[in-house]
């Protein structure tokens, strides 16, 4: 009972660094757009996180853990709504942590993938629609992806490996990106003639704490997903984890510097988030100095990804796509790469990533498609010029707070 007493006071201690991650997605993605568009994107990050939970307490979380049978194919089922009481008094449910525990854990994870979406279609997504999707995509696809691999599905008995979620949440949130900002199409003034315009982020001190507060965040997302508080393991993962991305920052920020010939610190910071996705996978995996390589490939694809995105002439504010999808598919191929596990394999790691990529891709086509065709999924020109807390909210995040004149 003592060992589970310690192991279930890290795990819950996690499950809040998790939570805290969303601040810091929040600080992240105001910092990277404009002054007008603020409370929209706090109103996005608050709307998925609690209705993100629950909708994991009412199918979710029994979408995701359904306790396939010995002769399923491991592709869906459904253990029931709401949480198992019985379950929840079992002191036997796991020597790692109690079955709340693993809830509330879970939940967290279950609200990142539609966060990740939100970044990528600032500016110009009405309100009503993204909550929409974000019930659909964190209400089912979320899960019953998940059950693929951590629900005991069919890719986990392939052999796939996704420890923390490279491909599970990052890649998951990053398809649905693609596919929305697509739909959705560029922000006014972001292209002209043809040529990527820079639409500068109003508030980069922010944008900067938002990093530090996920890599922060991190240690929860990867340290939890030991799933115990085993010493060795659990500080291993931290240690592989915040090599990634220092090695991500530093090579991002480089190789930036030798291709725009500036010190970018947008670049910067992606590159560390780009190093802690692409780290996520194999964290458990993987020793310190694959850790570091994994992150420096990350920090090269970020650089990269961000400029080919702009070249096909997709708009991704706080380049989303980049960190989440790419580095997130770069990090689930690394396992068979790096990975000290024998029986981890490159070709099962790419077959995990094109089901996740199918899957994902025609989920979100669907309720996006079915949005625009009904109610629309863009705000009119007026709107998306004068701003989204204007016109959606009717609220200003930096009310001029002047003194009366007498």
């Amino acid at each position: 009972m003592e060992l589970l007493t310690t192991n279930n006071v890290w795990m819950m201690i996690c499950t809040a660094l998790v939570f805290f991650m969303h601040l810091g997605f929040a600080f992240l993605e105001i910092g990277l757009t404009r002054q007008k568009n603020t409370i929209n994107i706090l109103f996005k990050n608050i709307f998925i996180i609690t209705v993100g939970l629950l909708l994991y307490y009412i199918a979710g979380f029994n979408l995701m853990y359904p306790g396939f049978a010995e002769d399923s194919a491991g592709i869906f089922d459904f253990a029931g709504f709401g949480l198992d009481l019985e379950a929840g008094a079992d002191a036997t449910y796991n020597e790692g942590y109690t079955y709340w525990t693993d809830f509330l854990f879970q939940g967290m994870f279950a609200a990142t993938a539609a966060t990740i979406v939100s970044g990528a279609v600032a500016e110009r997504m009405k309100i009503g629609p993204f909550m929409i999707f974000t019930v659909f995509y964190v209400g089912l696809v979320y899960p019953i992806a998940g059950s693929w691999k951590w629900g005991g599905g069919f890719l986990e008995e392939m052999g796939f490996h996704d420890f923390a979620g490279s491909t599970l949440v990052h890649s998951v949130g990053g398809w649905a990106a693609l596919v929305a900002v697509w739909l959705l199409g560029s922000r006014i003034g972001k292209f002209k003639d043809g040529k990527p315009q820079a639409i500068p982020g109003h508030n980069i001190p922010l944008a900067t704490a938002g990093v530090l507060i996920l890599w922060l965040g991190w240690f929860g997302f990867n340290g939890g997903s030991v799933l115990s508080a085993d010493p060795e393991t659990t500080s291993r993962v931290l240690v592989t984890t915040c090599l990634a991305a220092a090695a991500g920052g530093v090579v991002s920020a480089f190789v930036s510097l030798l291709k725009y010939k500036n010190l970018d610190l947008t670049m910067f910071l992606n590159g560390i988030l780009g190093g802690l996705v692409g780290i996520t996978a194999s964290a458990d995996v993987t020793t310190p100095g694959s850790a570091i390589i994994i992150g420096a490939i990350a920090g090269v694809l970020i650089v990269f990804a961000v400029a080919f995105i702009d070249a096909i002439k997709l708009d991704d504010p706080v380049g989303a796509i980049a960190v989440h999808l790419i580095c997130g598919i770069w990090g689930t191929l690394a396992v068979g790469i790096f990975s000290t596990n024998p029986d981890h394999s490159f070709l099962i790691q790419l077959v995990g990533v094109g089901y996740y990529a199918v899957f994902c891709v025609v989920s979100t086509f669907i309720i996006l498609f079915l949005l625009k065709k009904t109610v629309g999924i863009r705000v009119s020109e007026r709107e998306e010029l004068e701003g989204l807390d204007a016109h959606e909210h009717g609220m200003d995040a930096y009310p001029d707070f002047r003194l009366n004149e007498h």
